[in-house]
């Protein structure tokens, strides 16, 4: 099975910009659809973004569209989220997770591997 760890989080103003890292180790990302989520503090977690296994499909919430970018790196088994012009609304704890399914999902319940999340606070 795969290990995830997520890194990259931290506080920064509206407007700002992060990237994060999910780091994989165990075995390749290429095996997985990966996907980032999101959970707000009272609020159930939610889906960002997927970069299905092949094919180079993403798929995007529409929250995030336009704004957010999931890439990968199979060279160093990473995926990254990059998250640009950030708003209050998208303070979390950000997740990855790999799903070995067929077919590709958006439902958190779908993935089977999980990391163990990075805070991102957007604040002034």
């Amino acid at each position: 099975q795969v290990q995830l760890v997520e890194s990259g989080g931290g506080l920064v103003q509206p407007g700002g910009s992060l990237r994060l890292s999910c780091a994989a180790s165990g075995r390749s990302l290429s095996l997985y659809h990966m996907g980032w989520f999101r959970q707000a503090p009272g609020k159930e977690r939610e889906f960002v973004a997927y970069h299905a296994r092949s094919g180079g499909i993403t798929r995007y919430a529409d929250s995030v569209k336009g704004r957010f970018t999931i890439s990968r790196e199979p060279a160093k088994n990473t995926v990254y989220l990059q998250m640009n012009s950030l708003k209050f609304e998208d303070t979390a704890v950000y997740y990855c997770a790999a799903d070995r399914s067929i077919s590709v999902h958006v439902a958190p319940n779908e993935y089977d591997y999980w990391g163990q999340g990075t805070p991102v606070t957007v604040s002034s």
